[in-house]
């Protein structure tokens, strides 16, 4: 039943959006249903908020790259092109200054 339950969380609700707190009403009406024991829930409810934890990081992963690549195609400097070019202008600014004459 609990494989149930997770593959059903993990599918349906998405344990990226459950928080601890919605998991751990889910587990306690599975208690009170006697599904899973008292012993179990406390697993149970760590095993979910992990994997929901672990989900979170993959789809924030996955958005960075889609948006990461969308500034690509789109031709949108990122701050590294953007810190790299005030580097460049700082460094023609002092090559400037070092050649006039004083």
């Amino acid at each position: 039943m609990k494989d149930l339950i997770k593959k059903g969380l993990a599918l349906g609700l998405g344990l990226a959006v459950v928080s601890k707190e919605q998991i751990e009403k889910l587990v306690d009406e599975l208690v009170k249903k006697g599904e899973v024991t008292t012993a179990e829930s406390k697993d149970l409810v760590q095993e979910l908020f992990e994997k929901g934890e672990t989900e979170r990081k993959q789809i924030n992963e996955r958005f960075r790259g889609q948006f990461a690549q969308l500034l690509k195609d789109l031709n949108i400097p990122t701050k590294t092109d953007l810190d790299h070019l005030e580097q460049r202008i700082a460094a023609l600014e002092k090559v400037k200054e070092e050649s006039l004459p004083e």
